[in-house]
């Protein structure tokens, strides 16, 4: 093939792959604000024997308590039934309200979660917790009092997925990110694997615990939303998350 036939045929493809692109549906990205399926507050406790399923508020990092201190929020979200089985997710971000407690900021990371558990009906305002129930989860049960946590204290990614820091009252995001897309892709495609987040808050030190609104929080604006774009299949993307 000489050039000049050469540049005659790359002219031709490069044309017919713009009239390609011209044909394609452009991707219309649709966002949906999915809410809390359940949440829950692990409570350290050697003997398993403290809860909070149902409290209005869930907490993370640690209490003052000399001992047994430590708090770990969980979040879920039903995603199979919030998306198209066939989409493909860009971008997902977690909102959750902050409510007054210590004010120095703290970074709260965000952990894929391993293991189903039990949201539970023990319920306390505070973060001391309340006697567990059946079905509760704790530091060592998944399901109080018979399926227990291979590890105390909850099986979870150790990388995680997202950061973000709480420190004044209001809402808190958990930014999108790679992890995130990849954690809410899998749990649409296996269902089976979604077991949620775990909120990971300043363990080390005393009284940096930061307490949420859960969704059995009276005001409803405040609970635990997870927001997520995605496009169908078939169509070019006119803008792809770029997020680390």
């Amino acid at each position: 093939m000489n050039a000049k036939t050469e540049s005659r045929v790359t002219a031709i493809v490069a044309i017919a792959a713009t009239i390609a692109l011209a044909l394609t549906p452009a991707a219309r990205a649709e966002t949906v604000e999915i809410p809390v399926l359940k949440d829950a507050t692990l409570i350290e406790d050697p003997d398993g024997a403290l809860a909070n399923g149902s409290g209005p508020y869930l907490f993370s990092g640690r209490t003052n308590q000399s001992n047994g201190g430590t708090r770990r929020a969980l979040v879920a979200f039903d995603i199979a039934s919030a998306l198209p089985p066939n989409a493909i997710v860009t971008r997902a971000s977690l909102r959750l309200s902050l409510a007054a407690s210590n004010p120095e900021p703290r970074t709260i990371s965000l952990h894929r979660m391993l293991a189903d558990w039990g949201e539970g009906p023990s319920s306390s305002s505070g973060g001391l917790g309340a006697p567990a129930e059946p079905g509760d989860v704790t530091w060592l049960h998944r399901f109080y009092d018979t399926v227990f946590w291979a590890i105390a204290g909850g099986q979870f990614v150790g990388r995680p997925s997202s950061h973000a820091t709480a420190d004044e009252p209001g809402y808190v995001t958990w930014g999108s990110s790679r992890r995130m897309v990849a954690d809410v892709t899998l749990w649409l495609r296996a269902p089976s694997q979604n077991f949620g987040w775990s909120l990971i808050g300043d363990e080390t030190t005393r009284q940096t615990a930061k307490s949420f609104a859960s969704r059995e929080n009276p005001d409803e604006s405040l609970r635990p939303v997870l927001s997520v774009t995605y496009r169908l299949p078939g169509a070019v993307p006119t803008r792809v998350s770029t997020e680390p």
